[in-house]
């Protein structure tokens, strides 16, 4: 099937690339988690596309997914397909960055911390020309925006899956256990990862797997653990100091989401979760870049602050 075919059929991209999602994974479950759809949901969809071009493009059992050969013929052009129109958005989005003086910077709660305000008192002393959307994501979306392209820009925690995005790390916040005060481990003054797999811990819902490996100590388990599933830090503190769950964190929480009846124990065989500024991959429009170049000199610049901020919670 040529690209000058698939043009004359009325498909929107949504469909192409719930279709590119199962042929990718070959297992409707996967790829309806990394299109966000129930699998019930996405076997709907495209099982549509299939009518709509009026062919098979999919083998299924209830034991395997394998592509057709006409369905190896229609992913070929359904990614020259998306990759023109990928390109094309990604250019519209930079001419509009540089008519507009517009940029859209997305952040997870917490942001760039104490760094921060700092940053952008001094982009716009630099740059008061150029318009700065600020907007907080929710703990779904680790990207803060960034997966979905609605954000140019975003201040984000690695590590993490998002795909085609470059970053620059800012600092690294030490993660810590936050326990309910009567729990068995409130009276530590520092824990072991070993000591805490065998709790229920609190996991993001979101379905970045290397966001969740990170958060869910995923290398320190033999077995699956359980897992209480949060969409917002308010949520996360609230039900460790019921007594719900205990929580992995960063040690930032100490501060900007104090909660009474909370401990916090530094964690002391597992890494700090490095804070970063995130771009797309060759949509580095000269307002995101000023602001990239304005986020990293105010990190160098505050070089006491930085350090005030890695050793928060540190063992």
């Amino acid at each position: 099937m040529s690209i000058d075919s698939i043009t004359v059929i009325d498909l929107q991209t949504r469909k192409l690339r719930y279709f590119l999602a199962v042929a990718d994974e070959l297992h409707f479950s996967r790829a309806a988690a990394r299109v966000f759809l129930t699998q019930q949901a996405l076997s709907r969809q495209v099982k549509e596309l299939e009518e709509e071009l009026g062919v098979q493009l999919f083998d299924r059992t209830t034991r395997s997914v394998a592509l057709t050969p006409a369905g190896e013929t229609f992913l070929v052009a359904v990614r020259e397909v998306l990759d023109r129109f990928d390109d094309a958005v990604a250019t519209a989005r930079r001419a509009d960055r540089l008519l507009s003086g517009r940029i859209r910077l997305g952040f997870v709660p917490g942001a760039a911390l104490e760094l921060t305000a700092p940053i952008m008192a001094a982009f716009r002393a630099a740059h008061p020309d150029v318009e700065v959307e600020m907007r907080e994501f929710p703990a779904s979306d680790p990207s803060a925006g960034l997966a979905s392209g609605v954000t140019d820009v975003a201040f984000i925690r690695l590590p993490q899956g998002t795909q085609r995005i470059e970053t620059e790390v800012l600092f690294t916040d030490p993660v810590v256990a936050m326990v309910a005060e009567d729990h068995p481990l409130a009276s530590r003054t520092t824990v072991p990862v070993r000591d805490l797999v065998c709790h229920p811990i609190t996991l993001s819902d979101t379905t970045d797997e290397v966001y969740r490996a990170f958060w869910g100590l995923y290398d320190a388990r033999e077995t699956p653990g359980t897992f209480v599933p949060v969409s917002s830090v308010t949520e996360e503190t609230s039900l460790v100091s019921a007594g719900a769950a205990i929580g992995v964190t960063g040690a930032a929480v100490m501060t900007y989401a104090p909660l009474p009846g909370l401990r916090f124990l530094p964690v002391e065989d597992w890494p700090g979760s490095r804070v970063a500024v995130a771009w797309h991959v060759g949509e580095r429009s000269a307002a995101v870049a000023r602001f990239v170049d304005t986020v990293c000199a105010v990190r160098d610049r505050e070089q006491e602050l930085v350090e005030r901020i890695e050793a928060r919670g540190r063992v």
